[in-house]
């Protein structure tokens, strides 16, 4: 080098482009976002199921899904499945050993929607309630079951594979100890929730409900309980929900014949009892407690969405709940 000879600036590194910074983070928050709301529609859906497990082992049982396991073993494992991967997706814990059973559960709950709809398209299953994804709550039909399940499952579990982390833990210990305890408090509320006071939540039959809006199947042969009950729309009523042959009931059936003669004679609300069955049954219970109150007969399709355990009882005042009991009502809060 020359004594003369210029200096030359040292060569610096380009800084990185704002824009693929930018787009990173925006990838990240849509995916983030993805995550949480799919992980609250899976604990929406395990609660609306847990609150009434009786009725999710009768869907399960329903759709064939107890060939290798009984119905209520492979309800609590859905329940641990559904909670834990709802609980993960909540914290944003997007590792793939969460994200692969998601899609695999997301793909499950659509085939069994898409294969209920086909079997109701074809007359070899009633275009009833869908698949039971929201327990009791929600009454959709196989075709609306499917569309909104694919919005509203589908769309998030695609997106929730955006701006995923790359680097840290595989099992952050916080985080997954809330999955693994999530696995066991979701079935474990299952197995403990017929036993508590949760029927107001669980069914559609509770204070403020109106009998019009009580209802089962699809178009044509949609009907409703104000329908099928027509003198419950006005005035003031007292209703049990029952089988005919149902112990507690049929031992209680005396005391509720001396309600409904005092109730005749004004001193207290008519007495209804709304039972599914076959008009011989109704015939042998008359011959067999002559009863003085009234009896109707209900499809179980309209029953089954207003109860977990029978008997269950309500008092409905002008076509609205006011009212429910658990079992057999208290006639003594019946009377006015």
């Amino acid at each position: 080098m020359t004594p003369n000879a210029p200096l030359r600036e040292p060569v610096r590194a380009a800084p990185a482009a704002p824009a693929a910074a930018s787009a990173d983070d925006w990838r990240a928050w849509v995916g983030t976002a993805a995550a949480v709301f799919l992980g609250a529609l899976y604990l929406v859906a395990a609660w609306a199921k847990a609150i009434a497990p009786a009725a999710f082992v009768e869907q399960i049982h329903f759709e064939g899904l107890d060939f290798l396991l009984p119905a209520a073993v492979v309800a609590g494992l859905a329940f641990a499945l559904e909670g834990a991967l709802g609980v993960a997706l909540l914290v944003a814990l997007r590792r793939l050993w969460v994200l692969v059973p998601t899609v695999l559960l997301t793909l499950f709950f659509l085939a069994l929607n898409l294969r209920s709809w086909w079997l109701a398209s074809q007359g070899l299953r009633e275009d009833g309630p869908g698949c039971g994804c929201f327990g009791n709550l929600v009454e959709r039909t196989p075709q609306q079951a499917l569309l909104q399940d694919a919005l509203l499952l589908g769309v998030p579990t695609l997106l929730v594979f955006l701006g995923r982390p790359r680097g840290g833990r595989r099992f952050p210990p916080l985080r997954t100890a809330l999955v693994v305890l999530a696995a066991v408090a979701v079935p474990l509320f299952a197995w403990l929730a017929p036993r508590l006071p949760l029927d107001d939540l669980a069914t559609r039959l509770h204070p403020g409900a109106e009998l019009s809006a009580l209802c089962a199947g699809a178009g044509d042969a949609r009907v409703c309980l104000d329908l099928l009950v027509p003198e419950l729309a006005s005035g003031d009523h007292l209703v049990v929900l029952t089988r005919l042959d149902d112990e507690t009931f049929t031992g209680a059936v005396e005391r509720l014949n001396g309600y409904a003669m005092a109730a005749q004679d004004g001193e207290g609300a008519p007495l209804w009892v709304l039972a599914p069955g076959s008009a011989e049954e109704q015939r042998a219970f008359f011959w067999t407690y002559a009863p003085v109150f009234q009896v109707r007969e209900v499809p179980e399709e309209v029953l089954k969405p207003l109860y977990r355990r029978l008997p269950r009882s309500f008092r409905v005042a002008d076509g609205r709940v006011t009212a429910t009991w658990s079992g057999l009502p208290e006639l003594g809060a019946a009377a006015p």
